[in-house]
């Protein structure tokens, strides 16, 4: 039997855009996205702390050490710059593989989103 878990958590970022007229996605700084083993184009789930907003996107890499958290397009109108959002991507493991597994948790510095 195969369970789906929490494989990659960027915690508590802050939103530094928000860009209606762009395709889709989310933009996320390329040290955040290799820190917690995210890759470019895996689908990811946002959380707003802000006003409880809860959907789905795909991962676009930034520019390093830009601090970026860019909502794109639809999601755009689910978050303001300045809001404060946790990003997470699931993976299906087997069952007791599962119970072993260790995600790859990122806690950044809210004001710049740095990890330092």
């Amino acid at each position: 039997m195969q369970i789906e878990v929490v494989k990659s958590k960027i915690h508590r970022v802050t939103v530094t855009g928000a860009d209606l007229n762009y395709i889709g996605s989310i933009t996320i700084d390329e040290v955040l996205m290799e820190a917690s083993n995210i890759i470019e184009g895996e689908k990811v789930s946002i959380v707003n702390i802000n006003n409880g907003e809860r959907f789905d996107t795909y991962a676009i890499k930034g520019n390093r050490n830009s601090g970026d958290i860019i909502l794109n397009g639809p999601a755009a109108r689910k978050v303001h710059k300045g809001d404060i959002i946790i990003i997470m991507s699931y993976g299906l493991l087997e069952f007791e593989e599962a119970k072993k597994f260790k995600p790859s948790l990122v806690f950044p510095n809210e004001k710049d989103n740095s990890l330092t």
